[in-house]
Parts: C-alpha cells; sequence; structure tokens
C-alpha cells in the first residue's frame, strides 16, 4: 500500500496537523509506504517516512494561502505521477482521492445574510470546499467525527455516497488517575482549553460557583488560556481556583476527578477523550464532536444551553460516583487500520 498524505505544515502544531502526523506515523508502522507533501516539516520525520517540503507559502489572507498551497500541490503532483498511490488530503487541494473533514463546513455561511456573502473571500472559500468535497477524482470524504458529518451532509447532500463513517482521533494510553474517594464537600474540576471563550469558561466558571455553594471545598483548574486573561471571570470568587496556562494535559488529568467542557462549538475536542483515557469522567455540550464517544458510565452529555442547574447536577452525580468509570481505548494505531480499510475501496486507475 502506498499512501501519500498531504497536509500544509506537519507535524504536532495543532490538532489538524497532529491528527495527520500521528496517523502517518501508525501507518507506516503498519508497514505501508507513506510520503508527505507539505510546506514545512516542524519534527524530524521518521525514517520510514518520505517528506517533500515545498517551502513556507504566503500566510495570509487565509483564502490566498488556501488557493495557492493547492496549485503548488498540484503542480507537484503533475511533476511527480504517483502511480498506484492513495492521495489523501487533509486540506483543500484539488488531486487527491480521499480527505478528511476537520472542521465545520464553510459552506454554512450561505446562513448567513446577503452582506456577509458577498466578498471574495467568500467566493473563494466556498469553490475551494466544493472542489475539495465535490471533486471528479474524489472517492472518499472521512468526517473525524459524527457531528461533522451531519453538517457536510446539510450542506452538501450530493457527497452522501462518498461519506465514510466517522474516523475519530486516536488517543495515547495516559497515565491512569488513581482510585481515591472524593471528598462529599469538594472535589476537582478541569476545564482544559486555550481558545476558553468558544470552548466555554465562562460557563464553566459559572457551573463549578454554583456547584460550591453545595461542595464549597470543591477547586475548578483551568488550563490553556493565560492567566491574566481570563482572571476577570474569578474576580468574585475567594478562592476555589488555579489558573495553570499552558501545563502539560497528561500530567494533569491524573490529578483531577471531572472534566468540564461547556462548549459553544468544538469539532471534535481530544481533550475529551484524553480524558476518558485516563479514567476522568466528563460533562460536556452536545456541541462537541467527542460527545458520541462518552459511553454510559463515562460521563454526560447535556445540550449546550442546559439550564446551569442540570450541569451542577451532572457534576455532583459524578463526583459522588463509587467507582471509576470504563477506560477508553483508540489507539492511532486503532485509526490508520480504519484507513487503511477505506484506502482498499478507492479505484486507483
Amino acid at each position: 500500500m502506498n499512501v501519500l498524505h498531504v497536509v500544509r505544515q506537519y507535524g504536532p502544531v495543532g490538532g489538524m496537523e497532529r491528527y495527520a502526523w500521528e496517523v502517518s506515523r501508525a501507518q507506516a508502522e503498519l508497514g505501508v509506504h507513506v510520503q508527505v507533501l507539505c510546506e514545512q516539516c516542524h519534527v524530524p520525520p521518521a525514517e520510514n517516512i518520505q517528506v517533500h517540503m515545498l517551502g513556507q507559502g504566503l500566510r495570509k489572507p487565509r483564502w490566498l494561502s488556501a488557493l495557492l498551497f493547492s496549485h503548488r500541490v498540484t503542480a507537484w503532483v503533475n511533476g511527480h505521477p504517483q502511480p498506484d498511490t492513495v492521495i489523501h488530503s487533509h486540506e483543500t487541494t484539488g488531486v487527491h482521492h480521499i480527505t478528511t473533514f476537520h472542521g465545520p463546513p464553510f459552506a454554512r455561511i450561505r446562513q448567513s445574510p446577503w452582506w456577509k456573502r458577498i466578498s471574495l473571500r467568500v467566493y473563494a472559500n466556498l469553490w475551494l470546499e466544493e472542489r475539495e468535497l465535490c471533486g471528479p477524482q474524489v472517492q472518499k470524504i472521512s468526517p473525524n467525527s459524527a457531528l461533522i458529518a451531519q453538517e457536510l451532509l446539510s450542506a452538501y447532500p450530493q457527497i452522501k455516497q462518498r461519506l465514510t463513517a466517522p474516523v475519530v482521533p486516536g488517543v495515547e494510553a495516559g497515565v491512569a488517575r488513581s482510585e481515591r474517594e472524593i471528598p462529599a464537600s469538594g472535589g476537582i474540576i478541569a476545564f482544559i482549553g486555550k481558545e476558553w471563550k468558544r470552548k466555554g469558561l465562562d460557563r464553566a466558571a459559572a457551573i463549578v460557583e454554583q456547584l460550591r455553594e453545595q461542595r464549597p471545598e470543591c477547586e475548578l483548574w483551568v488550563l490553556g488560556p493565560e492567566p491574566e486573561k481570563v482572571a476577570h471571570l474569578f474576580k468574585q470568587w475567594q478562592g476555589g481556583y488555579r489558573l495553570l496556562g499552558l501545563s502539560d494535559t497528561r500530567a494533569v488529568l491524573p490529578q483531577v476527578d471531572l472534566l468540564l467542557h461547556p462548549a459553544r462549538r468544538e469539532p471534535f475536542g481530544m481533550v475529551i477523550t484524553e480524558a476518558l483515557a485516563t479514567q476522568v469522567p466528563v460533562v460536556v455540550s452536545n456541541q462537541c464532536g467527542a460527545a458520541k464517544e462518552i459511553g454510559e458510565l463515562q460521563g454526560v452529555v447535556l445540550d449546550e444551553n442546559a439550564a446551569c442547574e442540570a450541569w451542577v447536577e451532572a457534576c455532583n452525580k459524578l463526583l459522588n460516583r463509587t467507582a471509576p468509570p470504563p477506560l477508553y481505548r483508540h489507539s492511532w494505531q486503532d485509526v490508520a487500520a480504519e484507513y487503511l480499510a477505506v484506502y482498499a475501496t478507492i479505484k486507483l486507475k
């Protein structure tokens, strides 16, 4: 099996970029001949992966950056024919057999008022996205969550036959949370996310503040945002919180008792499955793609607009648990194997 992954930035430098990086490495370990076409490689590539770098291109505006990168990819592929090779793109390119769709479709802008839809940026992004999904050479489209799959079908119903089952990100096995008693008046709740507004830190603060009326020793640990940018959310608090900034999530998760993620918008939310892989239960909104991964005993999924009292009740219930949640397992090797099964259905000329 020969595979060429196309991703602009190769390495663990972002959610989508890490996904492509992890999948390519896992596939190479399974014996696949893997090549990567990118602008930049941010980490030394594995010895069994051949990386082709195009060099840094234009960064902004994003639509023009994407268009120029696509042109460079097409030119490279035309100049370096890839017989018997599956071209797997993670970008808005035009020469791939399969694309992984990592975020909400840009086509949602069609629901906006007309004056927000009239611009070169909008036209270019819509054209790039439609070509990525509906191009004549495209055989498979893999969303990275059930939430994204639903949005894709809503925006582009004609792609139904090309759409695969969601191929959700893998998660590395971490240090499991040690089984320890949670004080009836306490417990440690974590919120993790640098983009704190979209991920709902203001909501999390309000939820835990109300929960502390029942559990006065309960704490909220905040990882991701710079402390000075979110301190105002806690100006009425008398202790009970820690602003940890850019801390090591894998080191902190085993120390907490619950992950709270009341996001407004989260295409997947890898921190959710990372928590489950550490046997830390979760309370999340239904706007998280990873919500579909949560088993009955692993956490609670609430409507994004549920009353604060419902969130408090769910958190309290999980803090009062008497047994650890089942361990979540879904390795990057599993993800690689899922893609190999999809590749086997692709017809190469």
